[in-house]
């Protein structure tokens, strides 16, 4: 036998080999996030009604539109789907949430090509899904759907790491949450530095004066605000201060809970962020009492910061 034809022959058993390996290994499900937003979790904001189009999977010619409002009291969540096939009598409606898992939210029947389906869900982030299987579980990139939900206009889509427990994607009111950076570089380490907040919209005449510090030996800075002439939050929420970093990350650095007739309040914290703006929003008192990580409520007003 030739060497040319010994080498054939060896190429030859070593891809058989590495085939035989590869269709041995046990292929892992994990929850997808594909770049055609296929898989987009949506943080819907409170106290406006959001509508969401519903895109068809496989069903030529069918429309679908979702009304979803979020309140305090849970999210009301309402579709419509018309120019169904006359082949599909019946659906279920899923709710998909930030680590894949589906919640069943109910059966949906169509008559004559139309259906409506209406309920109400305490989950406050997901993407809607129809199928016509009724017991999934997980979605993945082999879930059967026949609808899917769409980013609604006006809204941005962040994407975030599904390896770290955070949610694939999450969407933001495009440019609510976007501040200015204080430049904690240009700040003496150990001296206190003293900024005035001037604020509009719902807290036109409230003031607050801020005391930024960073501190000599580390990169904490420590931060301290102050109230006056507080305005009274919308009820059921609370004001949340945020730390906002460069690259969008946040850390809540305290929250104050509205007392009628109380007009002064203090926050004092810390970040290690290296610079960073910040924020005041208000948040259902729902979630102020549990783990919110990251807004999800109205900014209250606009902030300037003046030296």
């Amino acid at each position: 036998m030739s060497k040319r034809l010994i080498a054939i022959v060896g190429v030859t058993a070593l891809v058989l080999s590495l085939t035989v390996l590869a269709s041995g290994q046990v292929r892992r499900v994990t929850t997808i996030q594909n770049p055609d937003g296929t898989y987009t979790i949506v943080e819907y904001p409170v106290g406006r009604e959001t509508i969401v189009n519903l895109n068809p999977v496989g069903l030529s010619g069918a429309t679908g539109r979702a009304t979803i409002l979020r309140d305090p009291s849970g999210t009301t969540i309402k579709l419509r789907l018309t120019s169904l096939p006359r082949d599909v009598t019946s659906m279920n409606v899923y709710a998909v949430d930030p680590t894949g898992a589906m919640t069943l939210l109910g059966p949906m029947e169509i008559n004559n090509g139309f259906g409506t389906f209406t309920t109400m869900t305490p989950l406050t982030r997901f993407m809607l899904v129809t199928s016509p299987e009724r017991s999934l579980s997980v979605y993945n990139d082999r879930t059967r759907v026949y609808f899917r939900s769409d980013v609604p206009p006006g809204l941005t889509v962040i994407p975030l790491a599904a390896n770290t427990g955070e949610p694939v994607a999450t969407v933001i009111p495009s440019g609510e949450y976007a501040v200015p950076m204080l430049g904690i570089a240009t700040y003496r380490p150990g001296h206190e530095s003293k900024l005035r907040v001037d604020f509009s919209g719902a807290m036109e005449g409230a003031r607050a004066d801020i005391f930024i510090k960073p501190r000599k030996h580390d990169n904490a800075t420590e931060v301290l605000m102050h109230f006056h002439n507080l305005k009274d939050a919308p009820k059921g929420t609370a004001y949340i201060l945020w730390a906002v970093s460069a690259d969008n990350q946040y850390q809540r650095l305290g929250e104050i809970v509205n007392v009628r007739g109380r007009n002064e309040a203090e926050i004092q914290s810390e970040t290690t962020f290296d610079d960073f703006g910040m924020l005041l929003t208000t948040e259902d008192l729902g979630l102020t009492r549990g783990t919110i990580i990251r807004p999800s409520g109205h900014r209250v007003g606009v902030i300037q910061i003046v030296r």
